[in-house]
């Protein structure tokens, strides 16, 4: 199992990922658009591959009936996306690609709420790509919140 170290700007929040994935996806949704000023462009870590230190600089909240934002305290980075409601993706953290210190061979291979994408860029490449209502219809939500 690979494991990848990252870090939020300031240090103060660090973590170890355990995971031989290296698939990452991208989310035009309106409420990462807020909060990443784009696209979070994420690695999902379960909960059990992931460490994580400095937690007393770590802050959340609660963004959807189904799902929490950490960032650090300290610096403003945003550490994570995790679901914490019931199902198949419970705990899973989504992680910035931007926080590993070396996030060397990770591949883009699906972006989710595609038509809520400012049409002033795109990503390059063959690979998955949902619309709002496929995304809810997948996950059975009627909105996802703010």
């Amino acid at each position: 199992m690979t494991q990848r170290t990252g870090q939020c700007l300031c240090g103060a929040v660090t973590f170890v990922a355990r995971a031989d994935k290296t698939e990452f996806g991208a989310c035009h949704c309106k409420m990462c658009q807020r909060w990443t000023g784009s696209a979070l462009l994420c690695v999902t870590v379960p909960q059990e591959q992931i460490e994580w230190s400095g937690s007393d600089h770590v802050a959340t909240i609660q963004s959807s009936d189904w799902a929490e934002r950490g960032w650090c305290n300290k610096c403003g980075s945003g550490l994570w996306y995790r679901v914490t409601a019931e199902g198949p993706h419970a705990g899973n953290y989504e992680v910035p690609i931007g926080l590993f210190d070396d996030p060397a061979g990770l591949t883009l291979t699906h972006e989710i709420f595609i038509d809520k994408k400012p049409d002033g860029f795109a990503f390059a490449g063959e690979h998955g790509r949902m619309t709002e209502a496929e995304v809810l219809a997948r996950y059975g939500v009627t909105t996802i919140g703010a």
